[in-house]
């Protein structure tokens, strides 16, 4: 039985997977697989079934998407956000090496063409998921500026610190005290 793939945008956590399942079973759209960003089709689906999905989605603030360079940069941001948000376990390389396997693309080009469409560039996508996980922690309190700077890959509790401070304008600290609720959802990182 011949299998498709859909690529979705703005699938960033596992809620999201459960919403875009329940989209499937409510239009009985047979599905083998669901992960962030992606789900595989037991089979072909007409065009009249994709466009209710799309719809139904679409409710649900997710997009079914068309063009390759749309579906690598989404491609992309998933992989991210699973690694930093949804991983227990650290990269043992650098995101560059990391993207570019996942992707079977050279980094350079990811990067280029991530910078094009999305106008900032891949790292400075990684920081700000990196501090809006850092904000998640301090919020939870769970865990030792120490231990997050750890948790994140981070050399130092100084550099987090400094990151941190330029994307928010605040200390970790400062922000811990005065601001524990402001938060973004992943998808407008």
């Amino acid at each position: 039985m011949p299998s498709s793939t859909l690529l979705i945008k703005n699938m960033v956590c596992p809620r999201c997977i459960e919403a875009v399942k329940d989209s499937l079973i409510d239009l009985n759209i047979g599905f083998s697989g669901i992960e962030l960003g992606k789900v595989t089709l037991t089979q072909e689906v007409s065009d009249v079934l994709k466009s209710r999905l799309s719809t139904a989605l679409e409710g649900k603030g997710f997009e079914i998407l068309e063009s390759k360079t749309s579906a690598m940069i989404s491609q992309t941001k998933s992989l991210i956000i699973e690694q930093i948000h949804h991983s227990d376990e650290s990269l043992s390389e650098n995101f560059s090496s990391f993207l570019a396997e996942k992707l079977d693309h050279e980094y350079t080009s990811l990067s280029r063409l991530f910078s094009q469409v999305e106008g900032i560039t891949i790292e400075k996508y990684i920081t700000r998921q990196k501090i809006e996980r850092v904000k998640e922690f301090l919020f939870y309190d769970q865990l030792s500026l120490s231990e997050i700077a750890f948790k994140l890959g981070y050399s130092s509790v100084a550099y987090l610190s400094s990151q941190f401070k330029k994307e928010t304008g605040m200390t970790p600290s400062e922000f811990k005290k005065n601001h524990s609720g402001e938060r973004k959802s992943l998808d407008q990182v």
